[in-house]
């Protein structure tokens, strides 16, 4: 991987927390359960169109790299923001359960 492919995928990477951070619970609170479908729309839609549409991620083969990115940058979030690591342990199991589960339906469906 070149350093501006390294670039471009730290900041793909970033974009995507960073919007859910500052703006789904906004839109979530202003227009309730219809604003939670609205992010969920504007803020992976867009973000996956600039990560793999322009190609701000550098993809070698993982499907999940978006997922990864929100889990991490969010979960750093909120650590930094002085937010338990213990109390999300069970939010990080279940996240686990659920992608391998997905995995597991994507792989017997093709």
């Amino acid at each position: 991987m070149t350093l501006g492919f390294a670039i471009s995928t730290f900041v793909g990477a970033f974009i995507f927390p960073f919007l859910i951070s500052m703006c789904w619970g906004k839109m979530v609170e202003a227009w309730g359960a219809i604003g939670g479908w609205m992010a969920a729309g504007f803020i992976v839609g867009t973000t996956w169109a600039l990560n793999h549409g322009v190609g701000f991620i550098y993809q070698s083969g993982a499907l999940v790299d978006q997922a990864w990115a929100a889990g991490v940058g969010l979960l750093a979030g909120a650590i930094y923001s002085g937010a338990s690591l213990k109390k999300s342990v069970p939010t990080i199991l279940s996240s686990i359960v659920g992608g391998a589960i997905a995995a597991f339906v994507i792989a017997m469906s093709g």
